[in-house]
């Protein structure tokens, strides 16, 4: 008994796997653009760009004293790859904001010329992308004139302590001096506002939380405070150890007189506080924020997708899974084709980062390798 076979219609066209891909997203604008979605009516606006996974400080709750097992120069997206990646973003996907990122982002020499470039681009709204750097601040106050010149709005500065005994064990450094200095030479700048970004350890700097705000409110910065998250080695964290938003908030209300920002959050990260001067809050001194994305998760906002130095997406920070673009850029895929493909993996996006469920794994990668 002979079974028939169907043959293909030679007039009909094979598909490609990515035009497969494509059938699955929804439909393309008839320009071939398209917004980053998912399935849960998020709107990826936002991209972070790690340039690099190096760093010159150890902190403890990010890495040992030694350092880790940097990426190869050849894993590591070249500067040309680099902007076709954002151009594609910006371009073609929708992506409004861009935040550099590491590692430690000054260490790329060429970050001058990476932020001019990627200023040159021009958004759906016709304007040019806002651009932002995430710091630790060592070596700031040479450069930050020269990034500002290129392009850069704004900036975050990673700072956990004043305290120049705790700043030296806590990032096995002693470079507190540089990074004040730094932070001065951007208010110079006119970088504004200036995010200052510390992290609340139990033990560790619990007890500067209230320093470190009256410095950043004295400098007219503003500071957000961040609880601890599985980012690091996986010893340096456990939900019983950690500093809550709500003890963090108990402790700035002791001595601030606070009120919750009238403005929405939106998908800022932030949940900010206004401080005044007066009890009757009649003089403004600021604005104070708490990250809280393990008490309370705002995944729901959440607006940004990533790409790390060796050019992976990741459509969570907390994400054990990862879409190559690299790879695929450097065998001759097309702009439209890898544009497919970043849509692709953000419309899988899961609905949060899972924290707080019994099965969560921490991510295989540290903060330093995915980029802030």
């Amino acid at each position: 008994m002979s079974t028939s076979v169907a043959l293909p219609d030679p007039t009909t066209p094979p598909t490609s796997p990515v035009q497969d891909i494509a059938n699955d997203l929804p439909a393309a604008n008839a320009d071939g653009t398209r917004l980053l979605l998912d399935r849960y009516g998020r709107t990826a606006r936002d991209l972070r760009v790690s340039l690099t996974d190096k760093c010159n400080l150890r902190c403890t709750y990010c890495m040992p004293a030694e350092g880790l097992q940097w990426m190869h120069n050849s894993a590591v997206l070249t500067d040309d790859e680099v902007i076709r990646l954002v151009r594609i973003a910006v371009e073609k996907l929708g992506v409004r904001k861009l935040r550099f990122t590491g590692g430690e982002p000054l260490l790329r020499k060429s970050l001058p010329s990476i932020i001019e470039r990627s200023k040159a681009l021009t958004t759906d709204t016709g304007d040019a992308p806002e651009i932002a750097l995430t710091t630790n601040g060592l070596g700031l106050d040479k450069r930050v004139a020269s990034l500002s010149a290129a392009g850069l709005d704004r900036i975050n500065i990673s700072l956990d302590t004043i305290d120049k005994a705790k700043y030296t064990a806590l990032t096995r450094r002693d470079r507190l001096d540089h990074v004040l200095r730094s932070i001065d030479k951007c208010a110079e700048a006119g970088l504004s506002p200036i995010k200052i970004n510390a992290l609340v350890m139990k033990g560790v700097n619990e007890d500067d939380v209230v320093d470190l705000a009256a410095f950043a409110l004295d400098k007219g910065a503003q500071l957000r405070f961040i609880e601890q998250m599985p980012l690091g080695p996986r010893e340096a964290w456990s939900r019983e150890d950690m500093i809550t938003a709500d003890e963090i908030l108990a402790k700035l209300q002791s001595s601030f007189i606070m009120t919750p920002a009238k403005q929405p959050r939106g998908s800022a990260p932030a949940a900010l506080w206004d401080v005044w001067k007066n009890a009757d809050h009649s003089v403004h001194r600021g604005k104070l924020g708490i990250i809280s994305s393990v008490s309370y998760p705002f995944c729901g906002d959440c607006d940004r997708t990533r790409l790390t130095a060796d050019g992976a997406i990741r459509t969570c920070l907390f994400s054990n899974r990862e879409t190559q673009l690299r790879d695929l850029l450097r065998a001759g895929a097309s702009d439209d084709e890898l544009a497919t493909i970043w849509a692709a993996a953000m419309w899988e996006k899961l609905p949060g980062h899972g924290i707080n469920d019994e099965g969560f794994l921490q991510p295989a990668r540290t903060m330093s390798a995915i980029g802030g």
